[in-house]
């Protein structure tokens, strides 16, 4: 079960990243850090922020928004812009994608990304509704 997490690292994760997140995206890490989401074509594992409050909760995020778009920027085909929130361990990802005119900050609208393809597809631009369909 995953564990709500304090704003002030959300904002940290932001500014690795160097964009903000999406307020319904930044509202669902707050109740839950991490977790799972129901979206076509899949069910998604979301990834956590870094949370180094305890030491459990540095244990439980390790694999957190930061690393993980790091690690998916070294792919062949992921969008250099896009931020990796969540994947369905078969290789595609959940991603935001920063406004055209404004990359500092993160469209509230949910991709996924085909690593077969390197193809985009739009999955929500319904953050709150997707969020709050979360699956057990």
């Amino acid at each position: 079960m995953p564990f709500p997490v304090e704003e002030k690292y959300i904002e940290m994760a932001e500014a690795a990243l160097g964009l903000r997140l999406p307020d319904e995206y930044r509202t669902k890490l707050m109740r839950e850090n991490g977790g799972h989401v129901s979206a076509p074509p899949d069910e998604w594992d979301l990834y956590p922020v870094k949370d180094s409050s305890s030491k459990k909760r540095l244990k439980r995020t390790f694999n957190d928004i930061v690393y993980e778009t790091n690690y998916s920027r070294k792919w062949r085909g992921f969008p250099p812009d896009a931020v990796a929130i969540g994947d369905n361990m078969g290789g595609d990802k959940l991603i935001f994608m920063p406004y055209p005119d404004d990359p500092k900050e993160a469209q509230p609208t949910l991709f996924w990304w085909d690593h077969e393809t390197a193809t985009i597809y739009e999955v929500s631009s319904d953050l709150e509704a997707l969020f709050n369909q979360t699956v057990s």
